[in-house]
């Protein structure tokens, strides 16, 4: 079932550019008012408003490239994004973490990003790496040139965070184009991405453009990605969110290729909604989820690779609720087509707190989507008529070949999720997917390790004094 038409769709693509040329995006930064006056644009420098004419837009958001990949460090874990491929990840800059060695949640700290890198390196449905949450024990002066080390040394999958000010992707662009062995193979082959957000509704600080530019230029893939919160920050329809929020992603793409034409940049999708009967924000609503995946119908309408949203949940402990609502929207975005999925594993309370057990279930919960995104593969093999023909009406096909050929291919067969009789059930301790997952865990946690060798590990650190010691 389709959420919504292609006329429909069309409709809200047609208002989104019209906000854009008659309403305006606010700029709060001089020059790059008199920048974009310069090129064409409508500005008020009063105001500060900054008007788009359609054909600046048509120019610009042609120039942005509509495939292009996210790199492993190791190449095998490699993203391509828009052709065709949904990819799933975790979320990240949370506070504070449930840990269940001490029966309560607790302030998130750097080891912690170290550990979640090494965990999704380990988690074979988790396909890319987001800095996972605020380290309180770093020094704000280095704090991304350290975050994303420990990433980079636990993981090597494709890394992605936001920094919080120009100096901090400096830094973490000086280090990745030392790992890379400079700056042109980092550019040719990146493996760490960044977030950069406008402040809903349609306006952009200049820190934000600051970044957005650097990466631009600098050949860091980037994502700008607006998180109108429906009823507060952006009108209270669905229909009203996802026009003011199209408006605001199309900005970014547009001001991305201004900056620099072909710059590697993804459509970006965070939109949230209130419970306004409390006002509690609830970012694993129904309401979110749909409105994610009718946001890649209109990244779409571009050709553009997504960052979307999905897999958060309004409970605080991995509990039905948790389940429930991870797997409604990671189902509902992962079936519209949305490229890179974010928010998808480890996340509990709106979003505000990880923990370590759900990256675990999440991973489980993610293995069956990509076995229902895969589909039903339908050939003459597949179809079995030659097996049929031979076992007949009453056999059985428990032993034939085509059950021992298949058996794999067709099913994901999950590693947590209870399907032995009572028996058995109750022969092994009764066990849960919370408790096997916590099983799991431990596993991991006797293996935890860094990625990188040793000889490279003293040589970041004689380059960059400033990374600390965990």
């Amino acid at each position: 079932m389709m959420l919504l038409s292609d006329d429909k769709i069309r409709d809200i693509d047609l208002a989104g550019q019209r906000i854009l040329e008659c309403v305006g995006l606010k700029i709060l930064d001089q020059a790059y008012l008199e920048r974009l006056k310069a090129s064409g644009c409508q500005v008020d420098l009063n105001s500060k408003i900054v008007r788009f004419p359609k054909a600046f837009l048509d120019q610009t958001l042609s120039k942005a490239p509509v495939q292009f990949t996210l790199h492993s460090r190791d190449g095998e874990h490699d993203l391509d994004l828009g052709a065709g491929n949904v990819y799933f990840g975790n979320g990240g800059r949370v506070f504070q973490v449930l840990d269940t060695a001490i029966g309560e949640y607790r302030p998130t700290v750097l080891k912690d990003i170290a550990q979640t890198a090494n965990l999704v390196n380990d988690l074979e449905h988790i396909n890319f790496y987001i800095i996972a949450c605020q380290a309180h024990d770093l020094d704000p002066a280095y704090y991304h040139l350290n975050d994303f080390f420990y990433a980079l040394n636990h993981t090597t999958k494709h890394v992605m965070g936001g920094c919080d000010t120009l100096e901090g992707v400096k830094q973490v662009w000086g280090l990745t184009s030392f790992l890379a062995g400079g700056e042109e193979k980092f550019r040719q082959k990146p493996f760490v991405s960044i977030i950069t957000n406008p402040i809903s509704p349609l306006t952009v600080d200049r820190t934000t453009l600051q970044i957005l530019e650097f990466c631009s230029v600098q050949g860091i893939p980037v994502t700008f990605a607006p998180a109108p919160i429906a009823g507060v920050t952006a009108p209270v329809s669905l229909a009203g969110a996802l026009t003011q929020m199209h408006a605001e992603a199309l900005a970014g793409v547009a001001l991305s290729q201004f900056f620099y034409p072909g710059a590697k940049i993804m459509y970006g999708s965070v939109p949230m909604v209130m419970d306004l009967r409390n006002m509690d924000l609830t970012t694993g609503s129904a309401e979110a989820a749909m409105m994610n995946a009718a946001a890649v119908r209109l990244a779409k309408l571009y050709d553009l690779p997504i960052y979307a949203s999905a897999g958060l949940t309004e409970s605080k402990s991995s509990d039905l609720q948790t389940g429930l609502e991870k797997a409604i929207s990671c189902l509902l975005v992962g079936l519209a087509g949305a490229d890179y999925i974010h928010l998808a594993a480890g996340m509990l309370d709106s979003g505000n707190s990880i923990s370590y057990e759900q990256y675990v279930i999440d991973d489980e919960i993610l293995g069956m989507i990509h076995r229902i995104l895969a589909g039903i593969d339908v050939n003459e093999d597949t179809m079995g008529l030659s097996c049929i023909e031979k076992i007949g009406p009453g056999g059985s096909f428990v032993t034939e070949d085509h059950t021992v050929e298949y058996m794999f291919q067709e099913y994901f067969y999950p590693q947590l999720a209870v399907r032995s009789n009572f028996d058995q059930w109750e022969g092994s301790n009764r066990p849960t997917l919370f408790s096997r997952a916590s099983a799991r865990l431990q596993k991991w946690r006797d293996n935890h390790r860094s990625v990188l060798d040793e000889e490279l590990l003293s040589k970041i650190r004689m380059k960059f004094p400033q990374i600390v010691d965990l």
